[in-house]
């Protein structure tokens, strides 16, 4: 198990991460969201080691991370932010040094890297030099590098930043297949990520935690769960007679669709589609709304500045 306990940064006079606690248990795929300067990958720093807290502690497995620190790393597949990587060695170089760094020896130490490499798909560039490699392919190696030693946990910030559509999938279904039994966190902006990994969702703002739940749970605070939108003909009458259905809160005209939004999350599509019978009219379209992460995020975070001054 992971736990922060009252984790604090100070930069200077900048209070980074502000007092944030939290529990993560094996099989969960913990989502960190928030705005730049929010406080994410400095609270992964900290989980990591990489960065000492200014005040509070995590535990990681039973070890903690300051008192700890050599055990409690031991335990952690970290993937920072940019991936620095040795640019001068090639790949299979690169993650050989990895996995001696990591304890292996002998043939145990080529053993690691190559099933490393096998899993991110590696295995046409073990020869090619770092800095010749894209952006993905750097991300990859960093990547590699991150889950060679077979890791309880994994933290990763931005771990499909600079890949392409494929590249992406593949590198969430292998975080999928790692998830059972272990514990990973993943820092994005990307919300469709949060959706597509996920099985838990924190977002951070001023160095808080504002909001902790499923992703399903956070998208059922969006304005338009259980909304209704149609596309017809003539969608100002349409809207006159649907906005006096029960249950309707609200009407919305725009890009040629009508959506009605409900009161206190009632359900709207049986009596709209009823109303459509009755009145007889031709519709392009209807949909029912699960709601939108995007919304949600916005409304959480919109106007929180990234950090604070200490008093």
């Amino acid at each position: 198990m992971i736990e922060a306990k009252a984790l604090t940064r100070y930069f200077d006079r900048l209070l980074a991460v502000d007092n944030i606690s939290f529990k993560v248990e094996p099989g969960c795929v913990l989502g960190f969201l928030g705005p730049n300067g929010a406080g994410k990958s400095t609270t992964m720093k900290m989980l990591t080691g990489f960065l000492a807290p200014s005040s509070g502690s995590a535990i990681i497995n039973g070890h903690d991370i300051v008192s700890d620190s050599l055990q409690a790393r031991r335990q952690i597949g970290y993937l920072p932010e940019g991936a620095p990587l040795y640019g001068e060695m090639t790949v299979l170089e690169f993650l050989d040094f990895i996995a001696r760094a990591r304890g292996f020896g002998g043939a145990e130490v080529r053993r690691k890297a190559l099933a490393a490499a096998d899993r991110l798909e590696l295995a046409g560039v073990l020869q090619q030099t770092i800095e010749t490699l894209s952006k993905g392919f750097k991300r990859r190696v960093g990547l590699a590098q991150a889950i060679l030693h077979d890791p309880r946990v994994l933290i990763l910030d931005e771990p499909t930043d600079g890949l392409d559509p494929n590249q992406k999938h593949h590198v969430r279904e292998l975080i999928r297949s790692m998830s059972e039994n272990r514990i990973i966190i993943v820092s994005t902006h990307i919300l469709e990520e949060v959706d597509a990994l996920c099985n838990r969702a924190m977002i951070i703002a001023r160095g808080r935690v504002v909001a902790d739940d499923t992703p399903a749970g956070l998208i059922t605070r969006s304005r338009y769960h259980n909304a209704v939108t149609l596309k017809l003909g003539d969608l100002r009458a349409a809207a006159s007679v649907l906005s006096k259905l029960p249950g309707v809160a609200r009407v919305e005209i725009s890009d040629d669709e009508l959506t009605l939004f409900p009161h206190a999350q009632k359900q709207l599509l049986s009596a709209v589609t009823a109303s459509i019978d009755k009145h007889g009219w031709a519709v392009d379209s209807i949909r029912l709304e699960e709601g939108r992460l995007d919304e949600v995020f916005r409304d959480i975070t919109r106007g929180e500045p990234a950090h604070k001054e200490a008093a």
